[in-house]
């Protein structure tokens, strides 16, 4: 089994480009976003099972210095183009 999360990170302005770097450096942090709107960052994590998740989320990204908050989306399923066309294509000619 494999879990995919959302983490959704406000940051002490002065700290977003820091806490980036930092954050790409925890295992199981696959890719990093700064974003606008409400929140200043956006972690994809990709890891093997729930606890490790737990482990990522709570001893490793919430521990940053200039972490104000996190939320986390936790993904049920993973949808692409690809996937998509290749269900509706079976069988057709």
């Amino acid at each position: 089994m494999h879990v995919t999360a959302i983490v959704l990170i406000k940051a002490q302005t002065d700290m977003v480009t820091a806490l980036a770097r930092a954050l790409v450096e925890i295992d199981g942090v696959a890719e990093v976003f700064s974003v606008a709107g409400h929140y200043d960052l956006v972690a994809i994590v990709r890891v093997a099972d729930h606890d490790s998740l737990a482990t990522v989320v709570s001893d490793g990204i919430r521990k940053l210095p200039g972490i104000a908050g996190t939320e986390t989306l936790i993904a049920f399923r993973a949808y692409s183009r690809g996937e998509l066309e290749a269900a509706y294509s079976i069988g057709l000619s």
